[in-house]
């Protein structure tokens, strides 16, 4: 079969649009954490038997879809041994113009975060950066870092628990980003 003028044509479209895809693929990045490397002791809570400095980490996202009118970040780490994992940030509502967050911008009270944005209640029991704190001698925990593209800005009580506020940000995303890094403390002695 001799290929035709349309048979070309088409051909260009597909492989045009998909490289305009990958283009504008939505990705998550740190300038502070290397994907499927292992987190900081900067990163590690303070308490808990933890000794860290319990800072955040900067992050970084681009290709987010066009028609997000907000964003919101978590970070998850599903080996906690409780049953249902443990959340360790969610800051919502950041502005769909902010394509960042600096390092320590979860800090507890939110001065830290951009104008608009704010954290829900983690299961550490505030609103800010809780650090990775796996219990001593436990196989390294994933921590999933994610940022969510949202359709608009999020009404979340005060007091939503952080299951409330994951269910609102996932009924309300048009896409996500994200990736893993590692931790694990040694067994005490």
């Amino acid at each position: 079969m001799k290929p035709t003028l349309k048979h070309t044509l088409l051909a260009a479209a597909l492989i045009g649009g998909a490289s305009l895809t990958h283009a504008a693929a939505f990705t998550l990045s740190s300038p502070d954490i290397q994907a499927g490397g292992m987190l900081a002791k900067t990163f590690e809570f303070n308490g808990f038997g933890c000794t860290g400095d319990n800072k955040s980490p900067a992050l970084k996202w681009s290709g987010a879809p066009k028609a997000a009118k907000a964003f919101a970040v978590t970070v998850y780490d599903p080996d906690a041994p409780t049953g249902s994992g443990w959340w360790h940030w969610m800051v919502i509502n950041l502005p769909a113009e902010v394509t960042e967050l600096a390092a320590n911008a979860g800090a507890v009270g939110g001065a830290n975060l951009p104008t608009g944005a704010s954290q829900a209640r983690i299961d550490y029991g505030v609103a800010g950066w809780g650090g990775v704190c796996p219990p001593a001698g436990d196989k390294p925990h994933r921590y999933i870092f994610t940022v969510y593209a949202l359709k608009d800005k999020l009404e979340v009580p005060a007091d939503a628990t952080a299951a409330l506020t994951g269910y609102m940000i996932r009924g309300n995303s048009l896409g996500q980003a994200s990736f893993i890094a590692k931790y694990g403390r040694p067994k005490a002695k």
